[in-house]
């Protein structure tokens, strides 16, 4: 990216952001760590604009583990700029898709950037995409970032995969397993952020997403590619093409681009305007609505039953902690007749396929 897109683009998001509200920045690719005298400038000109205020203005990067150093490290903690990496499981589950040119799997040396990174950066994120072949991988997936000393894990679908009516029929017993690790780590005093599990609770609790959690994409969600071109989320700049394309930096937007991809009639489907689990639902997120069914404002059947599995899931995790004494304050109201029984806890994004790209 030249110096020049990059101040076009800080100059966007600081304008456009109201003065009440975070700026949320952050490096993806292809590999960011691969260009970071890039990244240096950038920030720097990032703490150098009249508006920045460190707690207002959190950076992040993206990284898929195969870049790291000394370097690397003193850098990102001098900035505060915190790191997340994406990982989709233990090295026999995350070389099925992340390899080298060479063919050769990466998982190995993630695990390693992993161990490093964590010693470094205790709220190191990482980010495991799950598909098909490895959906039942998930609890083996989340043991095994905890054993490298990972807190926040996050765990993400890649809508656009093949998925089937029979992956669906899984993904309560997959949910329930990762619920039934959270609850006991929970229990054993060392609590682990897990989504899909921990969010919804969050999001139980406060009856619901609130208006800035949703999204907002092409409004108060931008992505700049090195050309300036501007995208109304990551996920949807793909390879470059001018699909989702809503502007550039230097001539401005044109929102009305996004309509191409809206479906007629309303911003949901008739069945999700009369779920119960509405509010607690992801049915406005825009691009894994589009991975899922080619429409910003259409959830595909995948999407929907991803998201009813893992509300039940932290439901039942939810209650669980509840019966074992923990002090939560029951915030769920009508919530437990619309979800009904759950799953039993006592039993022991590829397009999405992340920000950062792949190994290669």
């Amino acid at each position: 990216m030249p110096d020049e897109v990059a101040e076009r683009a800080i100059d966007f998001a600081f304008r456009r952001t109201p003065a009440s509200e975070p700026i949320e920045i952050g490096f993806f690719g292809g590999e960011p760590l691969l260009a970071l005298p890039l990244i240096r400038r950038i920030t720097g000109r990032i703490e150098d604009h009249p508006a920045f205020d460190r707690e207002r203005v959190p950076l992040t990067v993206v990284s898929n583990g195969t870049v790291f150093t000394d370097e690397v490290a003193a850098f990102l903690a001098e900035h505060e700029i915190i790191l997340g990496i994406s990982c989709d499981g233990p090295p026999d589950v995350h070389d099925r898709h992340r390899v080298f040119a060479n063919g050769r799997g990466s998982g190995r040396r993630v695990e390693s950037t992993i161990r490093r990174a964590v010693e470094a950066f205790p709220r190191l994120m990482v980010n495991a995409v799950y598909g098909p072949d490895s959906l039942a991988d998930l609890p083996r997936t989340v043991e095994y970032f905890s054993s490298l000393g990972v807190r926040r894990i996050y765990l993400t679908p890649d809508f656009s995969a093949p998925w089937t009516e029979g992956d669906a029929a899984t993904l309560d017993a997959v949910y329930g397993a990762v619920a039934n690790l959270y609850r006991g780590y929970y229990l054993r005093g060392d609590p682990h952020f897990i989504s899909p599990i921990d969010g919804k609770v969050a999001v139980i609790l406060r009856g619901g997403y609130q208006p800035l959690e949703r999204c907002h994409m092409g409004h108060g969600e931008f992505a700049f590619t090195p050309a300036g071109d501007v995208y109304p989320c990551e996920r949807l700049v793909g390879d470059g093409g001018t699909e989702h394309r809503i502007g550039n930096v230097f001539d401005g937007l044109d929102v009305s681009r996004m309509l191409c991809h809206r479906a007629p009639g309303g911003d949901l489907r008739p069945e999700c305007a009369a779920c119960g689990l509405r509010d607690h639902c992801m049915h406005w997120c825009g691009c894994s609505n589009y991975f899922s069914s080619g429409r910003y404002n259409r959830v595909g059947a995948f999407l929907c039953a991803s998201e009813q599995a893992s509300i039940r899931a932290a439901f039942g995790a939810f209650r669980a902690l509840d019966a074992a004494g923990i002090p939560l304050v029951d915030h769920l109201g009508g919530l437990s007749s619309a979800l009904g029984p759950g799953p039993d806890l006592r039993a022991g994004d590829r397009t999405a396929h992340d920000q950062s790209g792949g190994a290669g």
